[in-house]
This record gives structure tokens, sequence and C-alpha cells, in this order.
């Protein structure tokens, strides 16, 4: 799995801790809801990064008060069908002020990057030979767009006002 972040290839500088498994005593890490819930106040007087991976019922008003603890926030696709997270991105990102990785982990299709993209995501687990490639091609297949986002992109209907 590859890990693309702010369109580039990056080695992932995290350690993914499964579910019950052991928490390495000094890298940076990304843990389930449940070992954060368990192991907060251990894991917040940490001197490395630490991510939180929720699954898709598991919203981020969940960890709305921990986020200065956190530099990722991984937000799960069980399936590619499942779109929770996406509505999970824009939350953390408009009603929370997040600044962090929101990190888009499961089962991701080449067709969903350009909207994860605009709700929020900036990290992606991507499978296959060319992650760039799919990410350059998600962010060039639209160029205009009718849904306001965080982004910063102008609507169609702002575009058209401003030609008036």
């Amino acid at each position: 799995m590859s890990l693309v972040k702010d369109n580039a290839l990056i080695e992932d500088p995290f350690t993914y801790v499964p579910e019950g498994g052991e928490i390495p005593a000094d890298d940076p890490v990304i843990v389930h809801l449940d070992q954060w819930r368990a192991h907060r106040d251990k894991l917040s007087q940490r001197d490395s990064a630490l991510g939180v991976r929720l699954k898709s019922d598991e919203s981020p008003e969940l960890i709305a008060d921990d986020l200065n603890w956190l530099a990722v926030v991984a937000l799960e696709f069980p399936a590619f069908r499942d779109g929770r997270a996406y509505s999970y991105a824009r939350i953390l990102r408009e009603r929370y002020g997040f600044t962090g990785e929101v990190r888009a982990v499961g089962d991701i299709l080449r067709e969903q990057l350009h909207f994860m993209l605009r709700t929020g995501f900036n990290a992606f687990e991507i499978a296959g030979d060319d992650p760039l490639g799919q990410i350059r091609a998600a962010t060039e297949d639209f160029t205009i767009w009718y849904q306001p986002t965080d982004d910063g992109r102008a609507t169609a209907l702002q575009r058209r006002h401003q030609a008036d």
C-alpha cells in the first residue's frame, strides 16, 4: 500500500497499531479509537506524533476534544459504497478546524479520489502500480464544481457571478 499525501508519494512515518496490538514506545503511531480511549493519558504525553483511526460508524465527534493532540485522523472506508467518511472529513475540517492530516484508508477507488479531495482528505493509502497517476487523474477530471466546500475553489455559481 502506498501513501500519497498532498499530491506526493511519501514513506509513511506512522506505525499502524492493529486493534489489541502493542503500542511502540517512541514511534509515531496510529491507533484505533478503543486504544486511544484506553491509553489516552499515556499516549497524550508522548513526544512522537500520534494518530487515531476511526471506523465508518465512529464519528469524529468522539475525538473532537482531543484533536489538539493528533497529527492524523485516518478515516476508514470498509467498502467503496460506504460514504460516511466523506461527511466525517468535512466535519473535521469545517466544524472542528482540524488542520492535520486526514487520511483515507480501506476500500478506495480511483473514481472517489476527486470527491475525497473536495471533502478534506489530504492523504490516501492507495493500492496499485501508479498511485500518483491515480491522484493526478482524479484532480484533472473536473474543473468546475457545483458543491461548495472549504477547499477554496469557486463553485459554478460563484464563477458566474464573478463574470457579471
